[in-house]
C-alpha cells in the first residue's frame, strides 16, 4: 500500500501538468518541493496545512501552485536577491539551493502568501471565450452586455479590444497591444458576425487592485517564470487595464449578480467566468446556478440571456470545456474544448 502523503503525490502530479503545459521549470521545482519535503526538509512546513488533506482537497486548493507561486514571488519582490538571480536565469539547478537558504529567511511572507487563495488572470482564455461571445453575437444580431464572475484583476474584461490569430485568420483591432494565438482545430467561430460591447461589469471576491505593486506582483507570481510570451501579454493586458480604467467589484458572486444583473431589452446579456467554478463548495455552486437559470427564465428574444463558461472536465483538470447556454431555449451547447492557459482550442461549435 502506498502510503505516500497526497500532498507529496499533489506535488508531482502538479509538476508533470506544468511540464506538459510547457513550464519545465515549474515541474522542476515542484518535483524537488516534493523531495525535500518528504524527506522532513524545510519545504514540509510550508506544505503543513495540507498534511493530512487528501488529493481532491490539495488539488482544490491549488496548494502545489500556491507553493511555487510563493517562491516565485519572493523572486520578484528582489528581498532575496539571490533568488531573484537564480529565477532571472530560468535554471532549476541554481534556483533550487537559493529557495531553500531562503525558505527560513522568509518563511513568514512565504506562508502569508500561501494563505491567500490563487489569484490568477490568464488573459489567454479570452481566445477560447471569443468563439462564444461570436456565437452569441450572430444568434442574437444584439450588442453585448458582459459580467464577468470571478474576474480576479478584470483582465478578460477587455476580450474585444485584444488582437486575435485563429485558424489562419484574425479577428480584433490590428493596432491592439494584447495579441494572442492559439493551437486551433475544428472550423473557425463566426468571426464576421458583429460585435459590440455597450456595457461591462466584473466581480471578484477578493479582486486584484492592479495599482498596488504588491497585488500586482502576486498575480504576475502564478505565470510560469519560463513562459516569457505569456509573461509578456500579461503586462501588456495590465498596461491596458490600468489606461482604460478597468475595475472589478469586491463582492459574491451570487450577491452580485442578483443585484447586478437583469435582462435588458435590446441588448443581449452575458454571464461569463472561466476557472473558477472548482473553487466553490457545492451549495454555492448550486445557489450560483439558480440564480443564472432565474436570469434565464426572464429573458425574450428581444432581452436574451447567455451563460458562457470555460471550466474543467470533471475527469481531466487539465483539459477546460466552453460552453454556452443562451436564453430564451436555455440549450446547454459544447462549444470546445481547450488546455487551460488557452494554448490550444478544439472547437466544436
Amino acid at each position: 500500500m502506498d502510503e505516500t502523503p497526497d500532498i507529496l503525490k499533489g506535488l508531482r502530479l502538479q509538476g508533470g501538468v506544468c511540464r506538459q503545459m510547457g513550464s519545465p521549470l515549474t515541474a522542476a521545482i515542484l518535483e524537488r518541493a516534493a523531495d525535500d519535503a518528504g524527506a522532513g526538509g524545510p519545504v514540509a512546513g510550508l506544505l503543513e496545512p495540507w498534511a493530512e488533506a487528501g488529493l481532491k482537497q490539495v488539488f482544490e486548493d491549488a496548494a502545489p501552485l500556491r507553493l511555487a507561486a510563493a517562491f516565485h514571488e519572493l523572486a520578484l519582490s528582489g528581498e532575496a536577491p539571490a533568488l531573484s538571480a537564480a529565477y532571472a536565469a530560468l535554471d532549476a539547478e541554481r534556483i533550487w539551493p537559493q529557495v531553500l537558504a531562503a525558505i527560513p529567511a522568509h518563511r513568514a511572507r512565504l506562508v502569508r502568501f500561501m494563505r491567500h487563495e490563487p489569484q490568477t488572470n490568464e488573459v489567454r482564455r479570452s481566445i477560447c471565450l471569443l468563439g462564444g461571445f461570436l456565437e452569441i453575437a450572430k444568434a442574437t444580431g444584439l450588442p453585448l452586455r458582459c459580467f464577468e464572475l470571478a474576474a480576479s484583476a478584470g483582465l478578460n474584461l477587455s476580450w474585444d479590444r485584444y488582437r486575435y490569430e485563429i485558424a489562419g485568420d484574425a479577428w480584433g483591432d490590428p493596432a491592439a497591444t494584447v495579441r494572442m494565438d492559439t493551437d486551433w482545430t475544428g472550423p473557425p467561430p463566426p468571426l464576421d458576425a458583429a460585435i459590440e460591447v455597450v456595457e461591462r461589469a466584473a466581480c471578484d471576491r477578493r479582486p486584484t487592485d492592479l495599482a498596488d505593486p504588491e497585488q500586482r506582483r502576486r498575480l504576475l507570481a502564478y505565470y510560469w517564470p519560463d513562459q516569457t510570451e505569456r509573461i509578456a501579454r500579461i503586462h501588456a493586458a495590465i498596461d491596458l487595464a490600468l489606461a482604460t480604467g478597468v475595475h472589478v467589484d469586491e463582492a459574491d458572486a451570487v450577491d452580485w449578480l442578483k443585484a447586478k444583473v437583469a435582462p435588458r431589452a435590446g441588448a443581449a446579456t452575458v454571464v461569463y467566468h472561466s476557472v473558477f467554478w472548482t473553487y466553490m463548495p457545492p451549495p454555492t455552486q448550486a445557489a450560483l446556478t439558480a440564480a443564472i437559470e432565474a436570469l434565464g427564465a426572464r429573458a425574450t428574444a428581444q432581452a436574451p440571456v447567455a451563460w458562457l463558461s470555460m471550466e474543467p472536465k470533471a475527469d481531466d483538470i487539465a483539459t477546460m470545456e466552453v460552453r454556452l447556454r443562451l436564453w430564451p431555449d436555455g440549450e446547454d451547447r459544447l462549444l470546445a474544448e481547450t488546455q487551460a492557459h488557452g494554448g490550444w482550442v478544439r472547437w466544436r461549435g
